[in-house]
């Protein structure tokens, strides 16, 4: 495969991810326009949302699977077909159930490619070269949330809701062209049997613990009967899930990864690394909004520096990894984030916004240079047999702690502003001492992250020796 075609395979893949990702973050400003359109609640509408998180991290467990069973190709066409056909149909919605439907047609869509994406490109790329591929292929992963709903901000006040669906339609028949004609043909492994158990509790235990935290936004709702019955459910059928796995010849998702050290600190800084991005996802809209009284597009225009930063270092960082190894980047871009993140938990009423730029640059460096080239670590360390099961595993993980992370920061900062306003505080004072407090927990799990980086390069270095010793 020569070098042009390689990189049509990252291409084709990027285009389908940033167009899956960019629409789900476009939608969040969405909502209330959508309560008046069909003349819903917030509750019934927060569906939207919600549906998508549940059937996508409900379908990741078991892609891994189908694409070693029918070809990773044929299966991400399809995954990119369903989300494609979810956006157009999403756009014809007749009233709020139609829609939910559509989303979570959507989310099925997105389940399949993202795993998939990755997997497509370890398969087109050498070893050597995966840093740099899987830097840009990430753009799309850090990039689209941030723009998402600035984007989708400026078409609803020029547009109408359909557009946030129609939009995805050319994207989506592009990347399905480009797809077709670049990614290379995977074979179909007919031997791999199906973990029917195993599918059962990930796909219920997954579902079920992440509409629960899709339904929570405040304290009372950590109290909810139903919130409470569907974490037991869901905690007690990934603990037999695990059980499963530990006695399946061929499972679902093969939990002797974990066995391989540094795909388990990868995994562990993947976690933490997609906490800090989502939490500030939401922290930030908050402190422009609330605080400064300042409107979506300048919210948008605070983001950028750090997802243009975040994607030109990813890809710096992935050209370390592939020249040098995983050494010193992966460490120096937690502590370069870390950085960034801890003068957030010090701003005041006075604080220009010049300084929010800077520091919110100075998080994306540090995200670009940690994030993808730790995970591409990992994912380097595991048998190439496994490479669709891993990133299935990643997926599900990041999945997790997203949710975990905008559901911990939004009841932190309702409670803790609560309290902050019965005393004197003024509600822009007591917003952004909830978001300065937030800022502050995310910047401490960054830092208590920066010895898994040290553990996890090191662990890279062992791993490489032994793969030259036997190549």
């Amino acid at each position: 495969m020569n070098i042009p075609e390689k990189w049509m395979v990252v291409v084709a893949v990027l285009l389908g991810s940033f167009t899956m990702i960019l629409n789900n973050s476009m939608l969040n400003p969405a909502v209330p326009q959508l309560m008046t359109v069909f003349e819903s609640d917030a509750v019934a509408t927060g569906w939207v949302i919600t549906i998508f998180m549940v059937t996508m991290g409900m379908t990741v467990p078991v892609t891994g699977y189908l694409g070693d069973r029918f070809g990773k190709k044929k299966l991400y066409l399809l995954g990119l077909a369903i989300f494609t056909l979810g956006s157009l149909l999403g756009s014809f919605s007749w009233n709020l159930s139609s829609l939910i439907a559509f989303r979570g047609l959507q989310g099925i869509g997105g389940g399949v490619m993202m795993p998939l994406s990755m997997a497509l490109i370890f398969e087109a790329f050498p070893r050597k070269e995966r840093g740099l591929a899987t830097g840009v292929w990430g753009i799309s992963a850090m990039m689209a949330p941030t723009i998402g709903p600035t984007f989708g901000g400026f078409l609803l006040e020029t547009l109408n809701w359909t557009y946030l669906f129609l939009v995805n339609v050319p994207f989506g028949l592009l990347g399905l062209w480009i797809a077709f004609l670049y990614l290379p043909k995977t074979s179909a492994d007919r031997h791999v049997t199906f973990d029917r158990y195993g599918f059962i509790t990930i796909t219920f235990g997954v579902g079920s613990i992440l509409y629960a935290l899709g339904r929570m936004s405040n304290l009372a709702h950590l109290t909810e009967p139903i919130n409470l019955v569907l974490i037991i459910v869901g905690v007690i059928l990934l603990c037999i899930f695990v059980q499963i796995e530990r006695r399946e010849e061929q499972p679902l998702l093969d939990l002797a990864l974990f066995r391989v050290s540094p795909y388990t600190f990868s995994m562990v800084i993947a976690s933490m690394t997609s906490v800090g991005l989502f939490a500030g996802l939401f922290l930030i809209p908050l402190l422009i909004q609330q605080v400064y009284g300042l409107g979506p597009i300048m919210t948008g225009l605070i983001f950028l520096p750090s997802a243009l930063l975040t994607g030109i270092f990813m890809s710096i960082g992935g050209r370390i990894l592939d020249r040098k190894g995983a050494t010193g980047v992966i460490s120096t871009g937690l502590i370069i984030l870390a950085i960034g993140t801890f003068p957030l938990g010090f701003l005041n009423i006075d604080t220009s916004l010049a300084v929010v730029f800077v520091w919110m640059a100075i998080r994306g460096i540090g995200m670009g240079l940690s994030s993808m080239p730790s995970t591409t670590t990992g994912m380097n360390a595991i048998p190439s047999h496994l490479i669709s099961r891993g990133s299935a595993m990643n997926n599900v993980i990041r999945q997790m702690s997203s949710a975990l992370g905008i559901v911990f920061v939004s009841i932190y900062y309702e409670v803790r502003r609560g309290q902050l306003a019965v005393t004197d505080s003024s509600f822009e004072e007591a917003s952004l001492q909830a978001i300065n407090e937030g800022f502050l927990v995310i910047a401490i799990l960054t830092t208590l992250t920066i010895p898994v980086a040290f553990f996890l390069e090191r662990a890279a270095r062992k791993e490489d020796k032994r793969y030259k010793s036997e190549n």
